[in-house]
């Protein structure tokens, strides 16, 4: 069988383009990646990356919105887009014949869009819906309130949406601004997975984004304060929503897969610590479990879950005993074992698409800057011991966590009970 073809050009313009070509496959992945997110934002403008986002699909100088999508749709693809906290990606998948046509319609969206006003306003009670449909997730709002108190005051903790305010008042010379500041050469990447030929696209791209600005740009961020706070907000639902953890590794630290370890054995899957204890030896909650955000310089590692609340101090206290004893005992053979096994089967899982590769490939050049071959994973998961992951617990884990919480006015009082445990 063929194997895979990484190549990586960069264009006049600054732009950077990186393809891995996959010959057996018959379909392929194309993302225009912008390093710009909530993190880059001026504070008034809380949420303009995302709105801008939006904006792209309402319209251009050839193409209204819903020509835009019956073109993808008559090619059999999708097309879609999101933003997070330092990147904006846009992105398509489709039959590999297809794969110029496809480029073409998302560059006239990135350089010819022409945010009429009237799609403006449309656009804006659409976003305001969206922070509403937000508003009334606990278990996704939980969490970001948490990433707000951790990294209280700095921009990487603000909620990738904006706020109502915010979304209010941002205006269209605004968004044009933006878009010319940020949507740059410097900070453009395009990624594709599959069925492609580098050179050629090299090629199609340097065409149709001939327009896009070369100046070099430099931004300076520095990585944000933490602070150990806690936070609760009152909300009309049966359970208290509950995130409390520690500030962790960055994208690209040199122990970031021994953090993978810890973070599976603690709460990663049904035979995790947290949840074979929590869950099914006390039958406390019904879901439990860790996550990590882990950008250009800081990182985070939370635990989440939701419980009645009656039952929050006895949760949250059960939870940092079990991490205190990750930090003090090693862990035993069988259950690493067990953890890196079940890290490298989701990894090979998760590269089975074109799209996942290519976004496996974008990131790995964003925040490393190269293509990190699947195999070298793996003999780094297999490299992690018992002892680099009591000695990363117990470095992480040596601070008071943050702690937050959404849930009913008259669950204020196990609240209390919870801030005692963090304390």
């Amino acid at each position: 069988m063929s194997t895979a073809e990484v190549r990586k050009s960069v264009l006049p313009s600054g732009i950077r383009l990186v393809t891995e070509s996959i010959p057996h496959t018959r379909t392929v992945a194309l993302g225009v990646w912008v390093e710009t997110g909530a993190r880059f934002e001026p504070p008034e403008w809380a949420g303009i990356s995302h709105f801008l986002e939006h904006m792209m699909f309402k319209g251009t100088r050839r193409r209204t919105a819903q020509r835009i999508a019956e073109e993808i749709d008559a090619l059999g693809g999708q097309v879609n887009a999101f933003t997070d906290r330092e990147l904006t990606c846009y992105y398509v998948r489709v039959l590999s014949d297809h794969l110029p046509r496809a480029t073409e319609i998302l560059a006239d969206m990135l350089t010819e869009s022409v945010f009429d006003p009237e799609a403006i306003e449309t656009e804006r009670q659409v976003i305001l819906e969206e922070i509403k449909m937000y508003e009334d997730s606990p278990d996704d709002l939980v969490q970001d309130l948490f990433l707000e108190s951790l990294w209280s005051g700095d921009p990487l903790g603000r909620p990738v949406i904006g706020t109502e305010r915010t979304v209010r008042a941002i205006q269209r010379d605004e968004l044009v601004r933006y878009l010319k500041g940020e949507y740059v050469g410097s900070r453009m990447l395009v990624a594709c997975s599959g069925a492609v030929d580098h050179d050629r696209l090299v090629a199609l791209v340097g065409e149709l984004f001939s327009s896009v600005d070369g100046a070099r740009t430099e931004r300076t961020v520095r990585p944000p304060d933490v602070s150990a706070g806690t936070v609760f907000r009152p909300k009309d639902v049966e359970q208290v929503y509950l995130c409390f953890g520690y500030p962790a590794l960055p994208q690209g630290h040199p122990d970031r897969y021994v953090q993978a370890v810890l973070e599976t054995i603690t709460g990663g899957g049904m035979s995790s610590r947290l949840f074979q204890e929590v869950r099914e030896r006390r039958g406390l909650v019904y879901s439990i479990g860790t996550f990590t955000a882990m950008y250009r310089d800081a990182g985070a590692l939370g635990v989440y879950a939701g419980t009645s609340p009656e039952r929050v101090g006895e949760v949250v206290r059960i939870c940092l005993r079990e991490l205190v004893r990750l930090a003090e005992e090693p862990v035993p053979e069988e259950e690493l074992r067990r953890a890196k096994d079940a890290l490298k089967g989701s990894l090979m899982l998760s590269l089975e698409g074109t799209a996942s590769r290519m976004f496996y490939l974008a990131r790995s050049d964003l925040y490393l800057g190269r293509y990190v071959p699947p195999d070298e994973i793996l003999q780094e998961v297999e490299g992690v011991t018992a002892e680099r992951v009591q000695a990363l617990a117990a470095d992480l884990w040596s601070r008071r966590p943050t702690l937050a919480a959404v849930g009913p006015v008259d669950s204020l009082a196990a609240w209390s009970e919870a801030e005692q445990a963090v304390a």
